[in-house]
């Protein structure tokens, strides 16, 4: 059994290795909600652009920022909702969630902890 540096355990569900069992149960927790017509379109791992990569005057590439979320869907409402299941909150993520926030201001942004 495989622990990360923030002392989470690896966990498979549905032949899906999360990072963390906490994500892994509400990956079950999310079906369960999807198969009871609650939320659709569930997504793993939905990538959002928040800085693209660029080139300097003087010919550095800089590469682009993106954010990683743990899960999309779509809730009854029908409001795109991206969550995140976080045991550790550390100074990258933070600044990730602000500029998620203020780049696309038109999703429900959910933090599990």
């Amino acid at each position: 059994m495989r622990r990360s540096k923030y002392n989470a355990r690896r966990t498979e569900v549905d032949g899906i290795t999360f990072d963390s069992a906490s994500e892994a149960a509400r990956y079950v927790e999310l079906k369960l909600l999807e198969r009871a017509g609650k939320i659709s379109g569930l997504e793993l791992q939905p990538r959002y652009e928040l800085i693209k990569a660029f080139t300097t005057d003087s010919g550095e590439h800089i590469r682009g920022i993106t954010y990683v979320g743990d899960f999309r869907y779509t809730d009854i409402t029908g409001a795109v909702v991206v969550e995140d299941v976080k045991g550790m909150k550390t100074d990258v993520y933070k600044i990730k969630r602000k500029l998620l926030l203020w780049r696309y201001p038109d999703i429900k942004f959910v933090e599990i902890t």
